[in-house]
């Protein structure tokens, strides 16, 4: 979306925008990671469980992308929640 802004600087505010999106939960994590022991020591003791899910999800996802179903899924997705589209 940044690069088609005629606005230079509405497109380097988007840039901003999306580059705080993805550093402030990195930097929340940092500041509170004395505080996260409890919920890291879960995450340790169901690894396993949490990367065979997450492997599960990435390849059912990816099949869905490769067979064109995953399409399908997003336009069923917006007719059934229209309050989605106001997110992107």
């Amino acid at each position: 979306m940044a690069a088609t802004e005629a606005d230079v600087a509405r497109g380097a505010a988007l840039l901003a925008v999306y580059a705080a999106g993805l550093g402030i939960p990195f930097l929340l994590v940092a500041a509170f990671f004395p505080r996260l022991g409890g919920a890291m020591a879960w995450m340790k003791r169901h690894m396993g469980r949490i990367e065979r899910t997450s492997g599960l999800l990435l390849w059912t996802v990816g099949l869905m992308m490769l067979t064109g179903q995953f399409s399908d899924f997003s336009f069923w997705l917006l007719e059934t929640f229209p309050s989605l589209a106001a997110l992107g």
